[in-house]
C-alpha cells in the first residue's frame, strides 16, 4: 500500500502494511447528545445499552449493569451541577480491552475527585471503576468551555 498518488507516509516507510494494521487496535466510539431534562437519564441509558455490543460488552451482564449505572450517575450529576448546560454529550469508546465512558457538559468547574470532596454518586462511580481495575478523572473539554468526566474500565473477558 503506497498511499495517495504513490506517496508512503514517513511513519509507514520500511514497515509492512500488515504490521501497521496489527499495531493499531480497532476503536469503537459512540457519542450521543442530549438536552438536560427529565428524560435525559432514561434516554442516555437506552442509547448506551443499544451500543454496548458494538464495544464488546454483553448486554445484561454485571459489567453492562455497572456501565449503565455509571451513565445514570454522571447524567444526574450534569442535571444537578450544570443545570444551565444546553446539552450534554455521552460517549463510549472501546478498544484493546478497555472501555471509557464520558459525559461532557458546559460547566467548566471540575468536580472534586478527592475522597472528601466526592458526593455519594461520584463515590459509587469511582468504586465501580475500581471494581473493574480502573478509575475516574475529569478534565477541561477541548472543544468548548465545559468539562468532561471520564470513567475507565478494563473490560472483563
Amino acid at each position: 500500500m503506497s498511499g495517495v498518488g504513490g506517496f508512503r507516509p514517513p511513519w509507514r516507510r520500511g514497515r509492512p502494511t500488515a504490521a501497521v494494521e496489527h499495531v493499531l487496535p480497532a476503536v469503537q466510539r459512540h457519542i450521543a447528545s442530549f438536552r438536560p431534562g427529565p428524560e435525559a437519564v432514561r434516554r442516555a441509558r437506552e442509547t448506551v445499552a443499544e451500543r454496548l455490543p458494538a464495544v464488546g460488552v454483553a448486554p445484561g451482564s454485571a459489567f453492562a449493569d455497572a456501565v449503565l449505572l455509571v451513565v445514570s450517575e454522571l447524567v444526574v450529576n450534569v442535571l444537578r451541577h450544570a443545570p444551565r448546560s444546553p446539552v450534554m454529550d455521552v460517549g463510549m469508546t472501546g478498544a484493546a480491552g478497555q472501555l471509557v465512558v464520558s459525559v461532557a457538559d458546559a460547566e467548566p468547574r471540575l468536580p472534586d475527585l478527592s475522597e472528601a470532596g466526592m458526593g455519594a454518586g461520584l463515590r459509587m462511580v469511582a468504586e465501580l471503576a475500581a471494581d473493574y481495575d480502573d478509575d475516574v478523572s475529569a478534565e477541561p473539554a477541548v472543544d468548548h468551555d465545559g468539562k468532561v468526566v471520564l470513567v475507565r474500565f478494563s473490560v472483563p473477558s
